[in-house]
């Protein structure tokens, strides 16, 4: 009996065919008889639609993507109707009308076709199959409308309001957040339906908001049967067959340095004095090592992509037996590594790398406030003694790569994040804003050297893998802030001359200004998002010309691609053995990205959630707050203290009309001549609160409305005055 064929024998069947083929083609081709085998080759050739190698045509022949003029790629939803599909092959977007949008859900994968450009330009995109349903689950409110029961979903990405038939509501109450499993998919016609599986609860009740954001934005976060089983095998030792032949580091004080509640330790560091500068090792976990292609813990970290981390808990990628254990450099443990070993002068310019297979014990598990403490000089008592010259020898370390950094002109945008502090109950106890210190900085200059030796290394070897890509502004995007800048007098290039120092330089300019939080808030805005792709462009924010993610596989999925290259050269092999396609990294990068996307849409929402609760019983309370954004419809305005942002309508600004100024970035009256602007301090009233749709409402407060009644008046009377004259 023949076995099941691999994925590239039925890619060179069918071009050696030179023609689609249907099942029973395929089967008599590899000479598989009886049915385990044919729903074997079924279940090979699903897997091929659904990464968009083959697609399968109306008279169900399978058909090689190449020889069509189809596109693959993810649907990604609009909460105004239409979307867009992100390619495999990395090719520009492509626009899906409303009328198109109908029958898909954001997370679709399609096979499509580029019918034409848009008005914009924009490729336009018919779809030809729809290749996998990207989720069967949604969560939603449950609502009853002339006795019909529909669920209207929370993701905004999905404008589809799902019908609930007869005896599937499962006894839902109209308001209430539900899951509904989609029952039948929607057409261009027809409403798509569902029954209501599980009922979570009342929208605005406390500690609702992750259970609301996992179901809405479709995250994993059950893990199936089979994943379960596989992830029991596994020990909470190190083997000591899995032990051999690896570099012993076990000698080395190499430490971990997190946040103070990390459970997952993926990094960790040790340096010393070398010749003229240092010896920095950065050992990383070796997921890889127990994590192989294709198995069913493999394939669920595929689905989920990357760890999503919420106020109140995490969402792993892997299990915990993995994530928070065997895999983790918790400290006093052996533990399997994959260390990048460097050679760095006083420059802070790595002048020799190798990459290597180990086996470590960490020293310490240490928090990023003790080791600043340490550096400081606060307490020497924060760290263990014996580690006191390694990190003296990384601190020294730091600020070589530091002024590397300078020198190369990365990007120097430390705008502030904030923390969300929940209660025993759910309740939000705090929402603080986090500094950043030199341990945050040291640890974060030692992760981007390794990982910058691993682009290179991908590179130097010409092996698939999936680099950290940041292209250049949009040059519209940059333009608008461009224009407004300028405006301030300060000196801005042409869009299509911009550099990364030149974002530094704008800082510089503005320093000390009020407005200058709010500049570079609006800086960052004008930054394109960082993706995951095969072919290398290098990395806009960093300044660098090669860079990948290497150095946490516990959590994102694409440092364990890299570290799989790494490996697979590391044993002997060679680039044209290596078990990825170009295509299959085209694919996992656009999955990658959509992923990361996925995770950072759900946490700011159920964050957005988490602050409106907080604002609710704070109703006409007054908070000094700043102007971070400015649009035609009103003004966006961050309160000092809690960090929270809300709108100060238009309409709440008097009764005139208000000019939006794009070029200095203001709302001007019209008659009175009062003029609102980024970065302008205003005291700001919480008129509403709105926890289901995330939306805080603000009004100007009494000081600052008797400022603009007296900027008006003076207005006026300059007026009235030059009429005169005239």
């Amino acid at each position: 009996m023949h076995p099941v064929p691999s994925r590239p024998e039925i890619l060179e069947a069918l071009r050696d065919a030179g023609h689609p083929m249907l099942l029973e083609a395929l089967m008599e081709a590899f000479g598989l008889e009886g049915a385990r085998r044919r729903a074997a080759l079924l279940d090979v050739l699903g897997r091929m639609v659904q990464a968009g190698q083959i697609i399968q045509n109306r008279q169900g022949e399978y058909c090689l993507v190449e020889k069509t003029e189809v596109v693959t790629g993810t649907v990604i939803g609009h909460r105004d109707g239409y979307g867009f599909v992100l390619r495999d092959d990395g090719g520009e977007d492509a626009w899906l009308s409303a009328r198109r949008m109908r029958q898909l859900f954001d997370g679709d994968r399609v096979a499509i076709h580029i019918i034409g450009r848009d008005h914009r330009g924009k490729p336009e995109a018919r779809v030809a199959k729809i290749l996998e349903r990207g989720v069967q689950e949604i969560a939603g409110r449950f609502v009853r409308e002339r006795g019909i029961g529909i669920v209207v979903p929370d993701n905004p990405k999905i404008p589809h309001r799902i019908l609930i038939p007869e005896g599937e509501s499962a006894s839902a109450k109209p308001g209430q957040v539900v899951v509904v499993r989609i029952l039948d998919y929607p057409t261009e016609v027809e409403q798509p339906t569902g029954r209501i599986v599980r009922i979570i609860g009342a929208p605005d009740q406390k500690g609702m908001a992750t259970d609301i954001a996992i179901h809405a934005y479709a995250i994993p976060d059950v893990w199936p049967d089979e994943v379960q089983r596989q992830a029991r095998t596994y020990g909470r030792e190190v083997s000591a067959a899995d032990k051999q032949e690896r570099v012993d580091l076990r000698g080395l004080p190499l430490v971990t340095i997190d946040g103070a509640d990390a459970r997952d330790f993926d990094d960790a560091v040790y340096c010393e004095p070398a010749g003229q500068g240092w010896r920095l090792i950065v050992a990383i976990a070796d997921v890889g090592h127990y994590v192989e292609r294709g198995s069913e813990i493999d394939r669920e970290a595929v689905r989920r992509g990357t760890s999503v981390y919420f106020p109140d808990r995490v969402v792993p990628m892997l299990p915990e037996v993995l994530s928070n254990d065997l895999c983790s450099l918790n400290p006093e443990v052996d533990r399997l590594c994959l260390a990048c070993d460097m050679r760095i002068d006083r420059d802070g310019r790595v002048t020799r790398s190798r990459f290597l297979e180990g086996v470590m014990r960490s020293a310490a598990r240490l928090t990023y406030d003790q080791v600043n403490e340490f550096l400081v000089g606060r307490s020497r008592d924060a760290v263990p003694k014996s580690l006191h010259g390694p990190l003296s020898h990384l601190h020294g370390l730091y600020r070589a790569l530091a002024r590397a950094r300078r020198r190369r002109g990365a990007i120097e945008l430390d705008v502030p994040q904030t923390r969300i502090e929940l209660d025993e109950n759910g309740d939000v106890r705090r929402i603080a804003t986090v500094g950043r210190n030199d341990a945050h900085r040291l640890i974060e200059e030692c992760m981007i050297a390794a990982n910058v030796q691993a682009a290179k290394f991908l590179r130097r070897h010409r092996i698939q893998g999936l680099y950290r890509v940041h292209a250049k502004p949009d040059p519209d995007r940059f333009d608008e802030l461009r224009q407004y800048l300028l405006g301030l007098g300060l000196k801005v290039p042409h869009p299509e001359h911009v550099e990364p120092r030149h974002y530094n330089q704008i800082i510089a300019q503005v320093q000390g200004r009020p407005e200058a939080p709010s500049i570079a808030l609006a800086m960052l805005r004008s930054l394109m998002h960082a993706e995951y792709t095969p072919g290398n462009i290098g990395h806009f924010g960093l300044a660098l010309d090669a860079y990948a993610h290497f150095t946490s596989p516990i959590r994102r999925y694409p440092d364990l691609l890299v570290h799989r290259a790494i490996r697979h050269i590391l044993r002997g092999g060679k680039p044209g053995n290596y078990a990825y396609t170009a295509q299959d990294m085209e694919r996992l990068g656009t999955l990658c990205s959509a992923h990361e996307r996925r995770a950072e849409d759900a946490t700011r929402d159920v964050e957005a959630r988490l602050k409106c609760q907080f604002m609710q019983d704070k109703l006409g309370q007054e908070f000094p707050g700043v102007v971070t954004g400015v649009t035609s419809f009103g003004l966006f305005v961050q309160i000092v203290d809690p960090p929270i942002d809300g709108l100060v309508h238009v309409s709440s600004l008097g009764s005139e009309y208000y000019r939006f100024d794009a070029s200095r970035q203001s709302l001007v009256g019209e008659r009175s001549g009062t003029r609102y602007s980024l970065g302008d301090r205003l005291p700001v009233i919480v008129t509403r609160v709105d926890v289901e749709m995330r939306h805080i409402d603000f009004r100007i407060g009494d000081a600052a409305e008797a400022h603009g009644q007296r900027a008006r008046g003076a207005s006026g009377l300059r007026r009235k005055k030059r009429r005169q004259q005239a």
